[in-house]
């Protein structure tokens, strides 16, 4: 490169984000792929990731979030930034993170007046040729894992089955719902935990993989081609069929000790799939933990960052969930944005083709014309 392409990752600031952009390793192939770095000091302190390992990696250390982000060609973020830091990143430049035009319409105002793109995480396409960009699947898979392990620090008794003096003791009976990256996670975690797992998911291509990790697959009477999507993400259904789920579904929920619910409809509020009469159903000391808090919860009675106990069945409404495994996450998703880095830049230089179908996919917000 004759003029290195700079690129910069500020610290995150949104509540309880302890993840990062970018993290040493990633910094030290981008620079030797002939990059420029500026990461701000303390960036990847939430990850347990040392500022001096940055700098051993190549990267510049800022001072604050203006000296990483003001002077870049590309600003790399987990979350949106805020509106004040929207003002910091460079007028036509490129900024790559998780955004959503709805939730984050007050900072993508002020990035399209001043002329940044946007490339959106959530938007990457779910095709072959984008898989090693999928942030929202990598990040799903260490939300399903520590879905489990939530709830199973809540339950009344233990996971495994315990054969000791004093008797033996069955396992516990987990139910997923929902068979996504994080449904099938959460699938495969219960099940190393010992417990005795059931997987539930209307859509019937996901049975053999709910099954291959060992867990029983519930749903057959309701499955539907209705439920499938394009790009593999999961729908909406008519309401006939959404009373027949509800009928199949309450006696597994009135068996399970553990619930994990992960059902999500991209782009949409997050579809009810247990009633308050279901977890009313529920025996005490069970546990709810809904993944899908964040777009709405798959529970009525669910409360986003909070947990409630109804009916003596506790019910754990996280939205924080990859950001508590903040190293292996943030490696992850350093993974997932060197790649988009290295599909948009050409020979030194940022090209982001509109007629590109990932560029396009991506491309976020006002600015970006979405």
């Amino acid at each position: 490169m004759s003029q290195a392409l700079s690129i910069g990752v500020p610290r995150e600031t949104a509540p309880g984000e302890r993840r990062v952009a970018l993290v040493p390793e990633a910094v030290a192939r981008l620079v030797k792929a002939g990059f420029a770095v500026a990461v701000e000091r303390g960036a990847g302190e939430g990850a347990r990731i040392a500022d001096e390992a940055y700098g051993a990696a190549g990267a510049a250390l800022a001072a604050g979030a203006a000296g990483a982000m003001s002077g870049s060609d590309v600003v790399l973020k987990v979350r949106a930034p805020s509106p004040s830091e929207a003002a910091l990143v460079r007028e036509g430049g490129v900024l790559v993170c998780f955004c959503q035009p709805e939730r984050d319409a007050d900072a993508l105002a002020v990035l399209s007046a001043r002329r940044v793109r946007v490339l959106g995480m959530e938007y990457v396409p779910r095709t072959t040729k984008a898989q090693s960009m999928d942030a929202l699947s990598s990040q799903a898979s260490v939300a399903g894992y520590e879905a489990v392990l939530l709830g199973a620090s809540h339950l009344v008794k233990f996971m495994p089955m315990l054969v000791s003096a004093a008797g033996t003791l069955p396992p516990a009976v987990a139910l997923v719902l929902g068979a996504g990256v994080a449904g099938l996670t959460a699938i495969a975690t219960a099940r190393r935990l010992g417990a005795t797992v059931r997987g539930y998911d209307i859509r019937p291509e996901v049975k053999e993989e709910i099954e291959s990790l060992g867990a029983v697959f519930v749903a057959a009477e309701v499955v539907s081609d209705q439920a499938r999507a394009a790009q593999g993400y999961a729908k909406e259904v008519g309401e006939e069929l959404r009373q027949r789920q509800e009928a199949a579904l309450a006696k597994h929920v009135a068996e399970a000790d553990l619930v994990v619910t992960t059902a999500q409809v991209f782009g949409r509020r997050a579809p009810t799939l247990i009633s308050q009469a279901m977890v009313e159903r529920m025996r005490p000391g069970s546990v709810i933990v809904d993944v899908a808090a964040e777009s709405g919860g798959n529970c009525p009675l669910t409360r986003p960052g909070e947990t409630i106990v109804h009916h003596g069945v506790t019910i754990i409404g996280p939205l924080d969930l990859p950001s508590r495994m903040p190293l292996h996450a943030s490696q992850m998703y350093a993974r997932n944005v060197s790649a988009v880095l290295g599909h948009v830049v050409r020979e030194g230089a940022l090209a982001l083709d509109d007629g590109d179908e990932i560029v396009r996919a991506m491309l976020a917000g006002p600015a970006g014309g979405r």
